[in-house]
This record gives C-alpha cells, structure tokens and sequence, in this order.
C-alpha cells in the first residue's frame, strides 16, 4: 500500500498525532506521511518516514499546493482533523479500491462518531451537483486521485485562507466523481456535541463573516465556470395588472401549537394599517386543543380565515398553497409560524412599504432569536446581510437558507407553488424565484423566532438530518440545472 497512497494530517496534540499515526502504522502505512502543522507546535521525535510540512491554515489555498508538491503516489489520503482516528479494519483497501472502481476524484465514506462515551454510526449524504453548501459532511478522511488533485490545482488561481478545500472540492467535481462509499470505515471523535437546532444558525453568525465571503467568492467562481451564475438582471414586477380585495395576508400552517398559536394571532390582530389585513389560517387537523383555540378567535374576528384542509396528506407546503391559492388570498403573502408573534404593531407596514419602494416579487426579513420566555438568545439577531442585490441569488445556492419572515407577490408564487414537503419548502421557492425576479430585504428585526424543545429541528438525529440536507441539496440540484438551461436559452429576463 505504501506504493499507493500518502498521508496528510494536521496536529496540533502530540498525543492525538501519535495515537493517529499508529492507525496508520498499522494500516501497513510507514512511510510517505506528513504532519501539517503550524511552526508554533512543538512535535516529539516523529517516526522514521514521516515529515512535517509547515503551514499557516489548514484549509487555505497555500496548504492544497503544499500537499500537491509532496504527492508522489497514485492516491493521497487528507485526514482533516486533529483528533484521534480509528480506522477500521482494511477500510484503506476498501477505498482505493472503490476510488479505482468507480475512477473517482474524490472518495469518502461513512464512518462512526466517537460522542464522549457513545460510539455512533454517522452516515454521510451521495454528492450531487446542488451539493453546493460549504459545510457539506464529507467525514474527516478524503481520498483523492493524486493526478485529479493536481489538475484541478492547476485551475486553482485565487488564494483563499478559508476556502481553499471548498474551492478545491468545487472545482474537482466539475471533472471528477465525487463518490460515497456507504460503508462505516473509520471513526473520528466528534467534540460538537450541541443539537442540531443549536448549530443551526453557525452560518449566520457574524463571527464567521470573514469565512463567508471567502466561500460566496468560490461558490460564485463555481457557478460562472459551470453556466449556472445569474448576472443582476431581473424581471419586472408590476403590481397594478392584478385586482385584489385584501391587501395583506398574513399565512399561518399550524399542527398542534395550542401553546402558541394564540399569541401568534395576537401579534397579527394587533398590526395597524391603512390598508386590509386578513389572517389565514391552514389548521392542518390539530388535536391538541389548536382547532378549538383557533375557532374561539375567528368567531370573534372576522379577518380571521380558519381553514382545515380535507386533505390529510399535506406538509407546511401543502398546507400554504391550501392559503396561496385561496379565493380571499391578498396581494401579498406574508409568512408567520405558528412558534412566532411579529416584533411591533407596524410590521406589516413595513412589508407592503418595502415591496413597492423595492419593486421585488418576493420579501425576505430579519428576526431576533429567542426563548420560549421571549428573552434573546445566541446568536441574537438573523439579518442575513451576505443577500446583495448583485450577488445573492446565486449566493442562495450555497447557503442553507434566506432568511424570515418572507412575503410573495401572490401572482407570482402562485404561478410556482411549493413543494408539499414540511421542511425546505420555504427555501425551494425563494430559490425558484430569485431565477427570475429580484428578492427585496429588510434588515431590521420584523419577528421574535421562538426557539423552544418543541421547535421541528429542535433535536434531529443524524438520519433526519441527513434527510434535510439531502432534500435542500436536491433543491439545489434542480434549480442549478435549471439555471443552466435557462442561460444556455438566452432568457435573462
């Protein structure tokens, strides 16, 4: 094997680098390893065959070139973090020979999370061409063909301090398979151990600004080298050529929330406007005491539209096109979930305000993480500033979501639906939307986001997770090919 394949992994413990280099020892792997570390770290004596290679940030573009000068064999092995690796028995065969068999660029499989005392199976998602979020789960052991590594640095010309191996992956993938082996063939250590609703909003938080832009400038080199990047022209949106008798309708889909659902159309009745306001609501068969609670307002008020569908197979999106496309449906849409209450008594204002100053056909807000308590949480306020006019429709594609409230132009979403799924449903038509339209923003807080143990994402395990991220890449995957056609057509408006 040593004729195969050669090593890189990062240090930064002398006890984790040593536990991980017997793996490898073990494995039949001697020689052709190089530890890459900063000059700040003091390394013991490392065994004989094994080198250092000295660098500033592991994933920069100067590190991808450092590895491609010291690859000399078929296959180089990046091991990508700095805890201790088990591998499993034989798993280095097993991946050079399915990177053989399949003749990937990049092969990646599986593996068990070690979480404090628990051993875990972590499966991973297959790669697709929506593939295209920073943070897909690729696991911590990524197998390239050296000869697909070195031409695809070869086409490398920016220099990233954050992005190199996004950038690397991105531009590999545009000639090389990409292939998951759906086999658990290592473990690694997982030390974030919070919950999936807790890591959620890692992409938003200002603290990661820096790395952001660096990844929207690769994403967005990506998509112009594959045909997919959409330049800042948009169709017009003329919102005289449709008659509607309400002006705002605010959508709530709900399933037993009786602990909420009342102060979220409290929040709605108590807006002031000088124009109308409904409030739908598509009660999708609560029983939990929801539909009694709902009917006991809407006898009350009459902008009040308590709707239960006669269907029983409808997700939220199912559920908002049961609004959308009702009769009584205003011009605008605006969204409210049923953990949530709008911020003042002014927001709905603002939102009409916004879409005739900004001429879009679809809004998108700002809101203010809380607790059940309504008191501010991590990481505060959710404004998702990296949205420019210029860029963020094709900055839509590699992030995980566009933000909240959102408000349609009712003529044009009903012309695109959403999907009847209950999760990405919201983000499926942004995306659609933004291929042709200019999506408008409001960047001051419009809503409270209630986050509680009762939130859908609250606590996902790994397979819903898995799930979701595989059902937003698909999204992406379509809207990217769709892109495609629609500039290879020549229709830019």
């Amino acid at each position: 094997m040593n004729t195969q394949i050669t090593v890189f992994l990062p240090a930064d413990n002398p006890e984790h680098l040593k536990q991980t280099l017997a793996e490898f020892n073990a494995a039949g792997i001697e020689n052709s390893i190089y530890v890459l570390t900063n000059q700040e770290l003091t390394l013991p004596e490392l065994p004989q065959g094994v080198s250092v290679i000295s660098i500033t940030s592991l994933f920069s573009s100067e590190t991808i070139r450092k590895i491609g000068l010291h690859s000399k064999t078929d296959y180089l092995l990046w091991y990508t973090s700095t805890l201790p690796l088990k591998l499993g028995a034989y798993s280095l065969k097993r991946m050079l020979r399915v990177a053989a068999d399949t003749f990937a660029g990049l092969t990646y499989s599986d593996y068990f999370a070690q979480k404090e005392d628990r051993l875990m199976p972590n499966p991973v998602n297959d790669y697709q061409d929506g593939s295209l979020r920073d943070d897909f789960n690729f696991g911590s052991l990524l197998l390239f063909e050296t000869a697909a590594f070195l031409e695809t640095t070869s086409r490398m010309k920016d220099s990233y301090r954050y992005a190199g191996l996004y950038d690397l992956r991105l531009k590999l993938s545009q000639k090389y398979t990409v292939f998951r082996i759906g086999e658990f063939l290592y473990t690694q250590v997982e030390q974030d151990v919070r919950k999936s609703g807790e890591k959620l909003f890692d992409y938003v938080n200002p603290r990661n600004r820096e790395v952001q832009v660096e990844m929207e400038r690769a994403c967005t080199q990506h998509l112009k080298e594959t045909g997919a990047w959409l330049a800042p022209v948009f169709r017009q949106v003329r919102f005289s050529e449709n008659h509607f008798n309400t002006e705002v309708s605010v959508i709530i889909p709900v399933r037993n929330r009786v602990r909420t659902i009342g102060d979220a159309i409290a929040s709605v009745l108590m807006q002031q406007t000088s124009f109308t306001v409904n409030l739908i609501i598509v009660d999708n068969h609560s029983n939990d005491g929801t539909t009694e609670l709902i009917k006991s307002y809407s006898k009350k008020d009459k902008r009040i539209l308590h709707l239960i569908p006669t269907r029983n197979d409808l997700g939220i999106g199912g559920c908002w096109n049961e609004a959308i496309f009702h009769a009584q449906c205003g011009k605008f849409a605006v969204q409210l979930d049923s953990d949530d209450l709008y911020i003042s008594n002014n927001v709905l204002s603002q939102i009409a305000e916004a879409f005739y100053q900004q001429q879009c056909a679809m809004l998108v807000g700002s809101y203010r993480m809380v607790n059940f308590k309504l008191e501010e949480i991590p990481p505060g306020i959710i404004d998702h500033r990296e949205w420019t006019p210029e860029n963020g429709r094709n900055n839509a594609l590699r992030i995980n979501g566009l933000g909240a409230p959102r408000a349609f132009y009712t003529p044009v979403i009903r012309t695109i639906g959403f999907p009847n799924v209950s999760y990405g449903e919201d983000y499926a038509v942004g995306l659609a939307i933004s291929r042709y339209y200019q999506i408008g923003r409001i960047y001051e807080p419009l809503y409270l986001c209630r986050r509680w143990e009762e939130n859908s994402d609250a606590s996902l395990d790994v397979n819903k997770m898995n799930q979701h991220n595989f059902y937003k890449d698909k999204i992406r995957t379509i809207e990217f090919k769709a892109r495609q056609q629609y500039i290879q057509e020549g229709q830019l408006v």
